[in-house]
């Protein structure tokens, strides 16, 4: 099975110096866990939601919420981004993608085009998603 099958696209996007502001709304609002960041189209990181959580100050929100506590929301996604990706091509197998995530230790890869831009991304939630609506589908 093909990675163009499952994979989720098109893939939510941001820039090295976009805000963690803009990344909680885009969380918030797309319901993804993972964003790819881009620098000319091309892909050169990955924020995943727990990157964010790392990042933020937990008392966000509270009652207990502070100036200091708002200024974490300025730092830039370059700062709290992964910036070794492991990805892999249109022609990727499933197989591929498990062998991946499982080596390395990720929760995604994203799928990128010969000039190494970003068409899909595909998570182990996908994987799973698709192996249980093959389990029902028997």
């Amino acid at each position: 099975m093909s990675v163009e099958r499952l994979m989720s696209r098109p893939v939510v996007t941001v820039e090295l110096d976009d805000d963690l502001q803009e990344v909680k709304r885009l969380f918030e609002s797309s319901g993804f866990h993972h964003l790819v960041v881009v620098e000319k189209k091309r892909l050169v990181g990955v924020v995943s939601d727990r990157d964010l959580l790392r990042a933020i100050s937990p008392y966000l929100g509270t009652a207990a919420e502070s100036a200091r506590d708002l200024a974490t929301l300025n730092k830039r996604v370059h700062q709290i981004m992964t910036r070794k990706v492991h990805t892999v091509p249109l022609s990727a197998t499933i197989h591929d993608v498990v062998e991946k995530l499982m080596a390395h230790r990720i929760s995604c890869v994203p799928v990128v085009d010969d000039n190494h831009r970003p068409v899909g991304i595909l998570t182990w939630r996908d994987i799973l998603r698709e192996l249980s609506r093959v389990r029902r589908a028997r």
